[in-house]
């Protein structure tokens, strides 16, 4: 079996990566994809489970939070916990637990069984984001890592695109039990997919509770979880409330709302791959141009969005600046933390699934005691403070 036991295994200014390898790196893209499905899934089906399982739309949406909650916990305490397992093997663990999980909630008798089953969720999701971004890194030259890590997390947002309308209107055409069953069944997949194409890759240094402590000590891996922090939760703070937002503020009709999120979508795949282009180039200035643009966007949807035409556009812009998040902030991290890319990766995980948490929470206190539009200037507000953050952190390259 071959083996990569480090990114120094291969030639760093190697012309050519082997085609393999690119597959390689598409099936954890699949992975990606199969969790976030499985982490968002039941946003789209909470009345269905409600009304199945005889539980109120409030309470059913704690197969959403509490995935969340537990991925922030699991992120950064699984890495030390593997030791020095072999991260092909506890990958191929984690997405066998996201298969079991899905089965599991598929046939649950009652909410509680369910709700047993989204947490086994959230240990996947917090382990396989914390893993993935690295496993990827280690598969290409160094030259080839931002196009890597965009494929990596291209599947994150491609499963936004389209893994959860498609798990969604499955439910909604058949039963939500069907929805979880196949989406079971794609994890098997990405099993097979994995096992067949990934190699063997021991861990190059255990990470260690310490190890941890002295990523969140260097500059820019501490700025790189801030900014995390203060673009997710501006978005999910507003975003949470998109629906309303485009119904109420821009006149959408409630029949187009899905066309205009699967366009929001479509930017956000084309925006990650943008960012993947460009972090090669100068990440400093990409994250600064992003977190811009994102808070440009939700301050003139607050401003001039009171049309369908302008509330479409200014959705398209926001999907674009959003989708190139995730993999310019790892792309940061990872050129500060070459040696330590678990560690770091954990921390940033962690704080984005709080974010998503925490942006949502304050998002609907905001809409619930102010003004609908006031997600939108508070979203605005935080991503203006992460472009700080950038601008100011100047050992960033």
């Amino acid at each position: 079996m071959v083996t990569v036991s480090d990114p120094s295994d291969i030639e760093p200014n190697a012309g050519k990566v082997p085609l393999r390898r690119w597959f390689a790196v598409s099936a954890v893209a699949l992975g990606t994809f199969a969790v976030v499905t499985s982490e968002q899934l039941p946003v789209g089906l909470l009345t269905s489970v409600g009304g199945a399982l005889g539980v109120s739309p409030g309470t059913a949406g704690l197969m959403v939070t509490v995935p969340g909650l537990v991925a922030s916990a699991t992120a950064p305490i699984l890495p030390v916990a593997i030791g020095r397992l072999d991260r092909r093997v506890v990958l191929l663990g984690l997405i066998s637990l996201v298969v079991a999980a899905n089965v599991l909630a598929a046939f649950a008798p009652n909410f509680g069984l369910l709700l047993a089953a989204r947490f086994l969720v959230g240990i996947a999701i917090g382990g396989f984001w914390a893993l993935a971004a690295g496993i990827a890194v280690r598969m290409v030259p160094a030259k080839y890592v931002p196009q890597a890590t965009a494929i990596a997390f291209g599947g994150a947002t491609a499963a936004n695109v389209l893994g959860i309308p498609a798990g969604t209107l499955i439910g909604e055409l058949t039963d939500w039990r069907i929805a979880f069953g196949l989406l079971g069944g794609l994890g098997l997949l990405v099993v097979v997919a994995l096992l067949w194409l990934l190699p063997a890759m021991p861990a190059t240094e255990p990470v260690r509770l310490r190890t941890l402590g002295e990523q969140f000590r260097n500059p820019v891996v501490r700025a790189g979880v801030l900014v995390t922090f203060l673009m997710v939760s501006g978005h999910f703070a507003a975003f949470t409330f998109v629906s309303p937002i485009l119904q109420d503020l821009s006149g959408i009709d409630k029949a187009m709302v899905g066309p205009a999120l699967l366009a929001f979508g479509v930017a956000g795949i084309i925006g990650n791959f943008l960012t993947g282009a460009a972090a090669g180039r100068n990440i400093r200035v990409t994250l600064i141009v992003i977190s811009t643009l994102l808070a440009a966007v939700l301050a003139l949807v607050a401003l001039i969005g009171g049309t369908p035409v302008t509330g479409v556009i200014l959705l398209v812009v926001w999907g674009l600046a959003f989708g190139g998040i995730p993999v310019g902030v790892q792309t940061w991290i990872l050129q500060a933390a070459p040696g330590s890319t678990e560690a770091a990766t954990a921390l940033n995980t962690a704080m984005f699934n709080l974010a998503i948490a925490l942006g949502a929470l304050f998002g609907g206190i905001i809409a619930d005691n102010v003004v609908l539009s006031a997600v939108l200037w508070f979203g605005a507000g935080l991503s203006v403070l992460a472009s700080v953050v950038v601008s100011t952190t100047r050992t960033a390259r």
